[in-house]
């Protein structure tokens, strides 16, 4: 289920005169938190200096009034981090900040992940750059600063730099006076562009923007680069884009209320559902959701199964990823302590529930125990999403793939595994049609092995799917 599976990063950029550029980038990292909960962090400037404050932790653990306060000025970035490359320690923080010369600086934000590093570790090698203990992000930023240092300015830099990006990344880029936004050329991960009286607003996602009162504008282009500065907004190509959307966005990690490429994500989640419901024909008193991202999924299957909807698990909104390891009797408890079972609700009855996607099966496992503890009849386990055979390398955080539990099993041993009357998954063309565009814009590796980004180095990794 999603709660095995983390998105890597959120990203959020603001520009305007006279804004208090850091106070409209902390309700947009409110709004992007579920993209990464291990650290926030945000960069702003003045015009003349940047001012950077970050910390392990949710965004509402890292701010207090005292640094809104310090970090000045009208432009700012902001970050919030899920690790998947250079683990979870403070030094990887985001955003990076990177000195060019004296008192001038910039700084970097980035969501993705490179699948090699090999063309930027050579060119820093060549110019005498160490990249001891460097992650993909901050290998960037030290690339970028390179050509700064020969004289560039910002935006020429990054133009210079990008071929050395291999993999996925939407990046915010800022020095003392302006930002700049870059997508890659497959528009992996999301990025979009918003207005704000007379200012503009970058971010993972439209859901940030609302939050902030922001008009979307349209999204940040595959391949492109935008420049927002004192003259306005200026956009590059750098190079042609190719859409492959990650479809992992509409099954799990984007937000409900933002919308992608034009579709809500809600409801496209709720034609999950629906396509669920017309692909299977199981009798049953009631249909669950696991919290809270197959929420959509299980009402669009209600309403065209006809099976009544209920809230069979409750979940703690306040259990978040925690760094203290719980006591040894709690232990077993620590999924309990996210979802408890309404036994009144579940008692007798035949149930199906409804999960977006089983990543190892250890949770899926159980919360099904959990279900059939509190008197569940049957169990019909529906999944709105096909089986996940691949592992991903575009900055989610998925396990080796002989971990991922669809690569090992046939559905019979996973049913006796998950201990459930019965497993179903969305099949690959109902997760299409459910979408409702091109197949050719998506990204669905996970499904299919198919790589749309060369994974380089990593594709030893991939070995097989039954």
């Amino acid at each position: 289920m999603g709660t095995e599976i983390k998105e890597k990063c959120g990203i959020f950029g603001v520009y305007g005169r006279g804004f208090e550029a850091a106070r409209l980038v902390h309700p947009g990292l409110w709004a992007l938190q579920h993209r990464g909960q291990e650290s926030s962090g945000i960069a702003s400037s003045d015009g003349n200096k940047i001012y950077l404050h970050k910390g392990l932790g949710l965004v509402s653990h890292v701010f207090e009034e005292k640094d809104l306060k310090y970090l000045k000025g009208y432009l700012a970035v902001g970050h919030n981090r899920y690790s998947t490359s250079g683990g979870s320690i403070k030094s990887h923080a985001q955003p990076i900040l990177e000195k060019i010369s004296g008192k001038k600086f910039i700084s970097l934000v980035h969501n993705g992940n490179l699948t090699s590093v090999k063309k930027l570790e050579e060119f820093l090698k060549l110019n005498k750059v160490s990249i001891l203990a460097l992650n993909d992000s901050e290998m960037m930023a030290k690339a970028i600063a390179v050509y700064m240092k020969e004289g560039l300015k910002l935006e020429e830099a990054i133009k210079k730099a990008y071929p050395l990006f291999t993999g996925v990344f939407c990046l915010l880029v800022m020095d003392e006076k302006k930002i700049v936004a870059v997508r890659d050329g497959f528009g992996i991960r999301p990025l979009c562009l918003g207005k704000l009286n007379g200012g503009y607003i970058v971010a993972s996602e439209t859901c940030a923007l609302d939050i902030v009162g922001a008009k979307f504008l349209r999204e940040v282009e595959p391949g492109e680069m935008i420049i927002i500065d004192e003259s306005g907004l200026k956009s590059i190509q750098i190079e042609k884009g190719n859409q492959k959307l990650d479809v992992f966005e509409y099954v799990y990690f984007a937000r409900p209320d933002s919308i992608i490429l034009g579709k809500s994500v809600d409801a496209v989640r709720q034609n999950f559902g629906r396509e669920l419901a017309k692909e299977t024909n199981i009798k049953a008193d009631i249909v669950i959701p696991i919290p809270d991202s197959a929420i959509p999924a299980a009402i669009g299957f209600s309403r065209e199964s006809g099976i009544l909807f209920e809230m069979g698990l409750i979940k703690n909104r306040y259990i978040h990823r925690t760094f203290i390891s719980p006591e040894q009797h709690t232990r077993q408890k620590i999924v309990q302590l996210k979802l408890n079972p309404m036994r009144h609700v579940l008692e007798g009855k035949k149930v199906i529930v409804i999960d977006d996607s089983i990543v190892r099966g250890t949770t899926s496992k159980q919360m099904m125990k959990m279900i059939r503890d509190a008197g569940a009849k049957e169990i019909h386990l529906l999944v709105s999403s096909p089986p996940i055979k691949f592992p991903d390398f575009y900055g989610i955080d998925t396990p080796d793939q002989k971990e991922l539990i669809a690569a090992v099993k046939q559905i019979p041993q996973i049913e006796k595994e998950l201990g459930v009357d019965s497993l179903h998954y969305l099949s690959y063309k109902g997760l299409i049609k459910a979408i409702g565009l091109p197949e050719n814009l998506l990204c669905t590796a996970l499904f299919n092995g198919n790589y749309p980004v060369d994974i380089g180095e990593r594709a030893k990794e991939v070995l097989y799917a039954i």
